[in-house]
């Protein structure tokens, strides 16, 4: 299984699968407490875009999957886990890429492709106004302390409701709770400068997605981005045949810039 040691020395894991060439390569970024197989694979994303041809290249977030999982809240400051993303694309030897990322992996699309000129395309999911009015996680659906304690309670009676699906999340998916925690409680509000975003750019939002409330604020605020409706809701929306379709003819078609 392949991994890299990023900017800091952490190793992560990441996927690769060649495609026909013919397509710029797509970086996949999962949501919190996922992974590559239950944000990707198992929703049928990595076989849809691997039957249209392309290279799918898949990366395990520090805290996630096969990469490694620190306790230290310092080790998920700030853009760390946007500058993993630079790092692999250093390490792939690659000067361009198309990205897609939900939720928290969204989170770190958008920052990355502020700040990296390699990122040439932009595909969001599971976020909505919450970028423009946190510059991260929707604070009006979860508070950062409250996924903290769900992941954290030894009692599950006593986790926070807002926590719930993400403490059943982690455990579907054999999370290191520990970790993840520590990931959500270096999570910070702040501004995230989407006027320097200036690649063609989908945002996807599930119709009962909370965490994606009111998307076309977030589409208006990327100039030139399209919005598309997804059924479902946070965790199901991915899993929607629209969503895959949705990214395919996106990322299939010609774009002016």
């Amino acid at each position: 299984m392949p991994t890299f040691a990023s900017f800091d020395g952490l190793r992560l894991h990441y996927t690769v699968w060649e495609g026909d060439g013919a397509h710029r390569p797509v970086l996949l970024q999962h949501g919190f407490a996922a992974d590559t197989n239950a944000n990707w694979i198992s929703t049928g994303v990595v076989a849809a875009l691997r039957s249209a041809g392309f290279t799918v290249i898949s990366l395990d977030a520090r805290g996630h999957g096969r990469s490694e999982k620190p306790h230290d809240e310092s080790r998920y400051a700030a853009d760390s886990m946007a500058q993993d993303v630079s790092a692999l694309l250093d390490e792939l030897a690659l000067d361009e890429v198309s990205m897609v990322g939900y939720s928290m992996g969204a989170i770190i699309a958008l920052t990355v492709t502020a700040a990296d000129k390699r990122i040439r395309c932009l595909a969001t999911g599971g976020v909505g106004s919450g970028i423009v009015d946190f510059g991260g996680v929707d604070l009006r659906v979860v508070k950062p302390a409250d996924i903290a304690s769900a992941l954290l309670a030894e009692d599950p009676a006593l986790v926070p409701r807002s926590g719930v699906p993400f403490r059943l999340l982690a455990d579907a998916v054999g999370g290191d709770r520990q970790a993840l925690a520590a990931v959500a409680l270096a999570s910070r509000e702040g501004h995230l400068d989407l006027s320097a975003i200036g690649v063609p750019t989908l945002v996807l939002a599930g119709e009962q997605d909370q965490l994606a409330a009111e998307p076309e604020r977030l589409a208006a605020a990327i100039a030139g981005a399209r919005l598309v409706r997804i059924p479902g809701d946070h965790m199901t929306a991915v899993m929607s045949p629209a969503f895959a379709e949705a990214l395919v003819s996106f990322l299939s078609a010609p774009h002016p810039r």
